[in-house]
């Protein structure tokens, strides 16, 4: 009888897409002039709010997912076969995916502990030893996991001391800071997803943010195609199908008004968590070091082993609550473990005790009450 009853309590999901009821007009004026095709005036609009929103030498390219604005960014930097790529292992595979299809080789380093993210010190190592094998990285890609923004002074101090461009991956952190600066605008080329359960969504999407006009065209030029000026069909270089279409784009729109708003109910989310749970001894959470806003994509805690995540998160299912362990890391992925690893283990402690906990913008007290409920009960019984 207990199973029947939980199976009938409302879903709570990890990361729901959240409308704010202004998609509609930007998709019915879409629908009215018949602008269906990757291009158009929402294209262009969604554009144009991100660069304002970030208002910090940007251009941005609407594109069809992060995955995409990760490829043009290595191809923009000239990556190509047998050249190597610096990657934070802590991440998710289509961070790493891109430098696969550029026939290029992933180096994977470990999180520093306070950001979870790239650390310095063994970035560098892994760069001095590189460069000892007349093998110098030609990129790095910095996360900004779960919207905590990396170690930017100390990532950006080595990229230029060693001449080596970061490509940002910013995917899931549109709406965080580092001393009141915006994530997207820390690298040499900056990359946000729109995908169904990021912060805000265009369904699926992405954009990949130049710092300069000519790139913004080159990076316009690959996504369409390759397709040279005229009525011709002439291509002189391989280009891809990458644009983000104009419907989509007007989902992007009405998404970007109520982007602040987003990210507040994120943080309130984070907030409820560590109120009612971080006086748990067995239960850690990502502080915030001084100067770094995370947008708290997701609320994930640490446990004290991964028996007891794996018991709290079937416990939460049972309810009818959807969790996930924190990601795995890159260099215990089958397709990516023969790839050199500089380790401290951080990563793999988190993705042993980590579980990210729903995160919705669209969570209600009542939700976040009773997902605190479930978890004290364990610990409670």
């Amino acid at each position: 009888m207990k199973n029947k009853i939980s199976a009938l309590k409302s879903k709570i999901w990890l990361s729901p897409p959240h409308m704010s009821g202004y998609e509609q007009e930007f998709i019915d004026e879409a629908f009215k002039t018949n602008w269906i095709a990757p291009l158009g005036p929402n294209v262009i609009g969604f554009e144009k709010d991100i660069e304002l929103y970030l208002n910090h030498n940007s251009h941005a390219v609407a594109l069809s997912s992060g995955t995409a604005a990760i490829h043009l960014a290595l191809i923009l930097l000239n990556v190509g076969c047998g050249d190597e790529v610096i990657c934070q292992t802590k991440t998710f595979a289509a961070s790493v995916y891109p430098v696969i299809y550029q026939g290029a080789k992933p180096i994977f380093i470990d999180s520093e502990k306070k950001t979870w993210n790239i650390c310095p010190e063994l970035l560098e190592k892994a760069i001095k030893e590189r460069v000892a094998l007349n093998k110098k990285p030609k990129a790095i890609i910095a996360i900004n996991l779960y919207g905590m923004p990396y170690n930017v002074e100390a990532i950006n101090r080595i990229s230029k001391t060693y001449a080596i461009p970061v490509i940002e991956d910013s995917a899931e952190a549109i709406g965080g800071s580092y001393n009141n600066i915006k994530c997207g605008t820390f690298g040499d080329y900056s990359v946000f997803s729109f995908n169904g359960n990021k912060i805000i969504t265009t369904s699926g999407g992405g954009v990949l943010i130049t710092r300069n006009k000519e790139d913004k065209e080159k990076a316009v030029f690959l996504a369409t195609q390759a397709k040279e000026k005229g009525a011709e069909y002439s291509h002189s270089t391989i280009g891809y199908n990458y644009r983000l279409s104009n419907i989509l784009a007007g989902i992007g729109r009405g998404q970007m008004k109520v982007l602040d708003e987003r990210v507040n109910l994120r943080r309130r989310n984070f907030n409820f968590y560590y109120e009612h749970l971080g006086t748990y001894k067995n239960i850690s959470f990502l502080k915030e070091p001084k100067g770094y806003s995370s947008n708290r994509w997701l609320t994930c805690v640490v446990f004290k082993s991964k028996k007891v995540r794996e018991e709290i998160r079937l416990l939460l299912e049972k309810e009818n609550i959807e969790s996930r362990p924190s990601w795995k890391p890159m260099h215990l992925q089958p397709v990516f473990n023969t790839f050199p690893s500089y380790l401290n283990g951080t990563s793999d402690e988190l993705y042993e005790k980590g579980l990210c906990l729903p995160s919705g913008s669209n969570l209600t007290l009542d939700d976040l009450s009773r997902i605190v409920k479930i978890i004290k009960s364990y610990f409670e019984q």
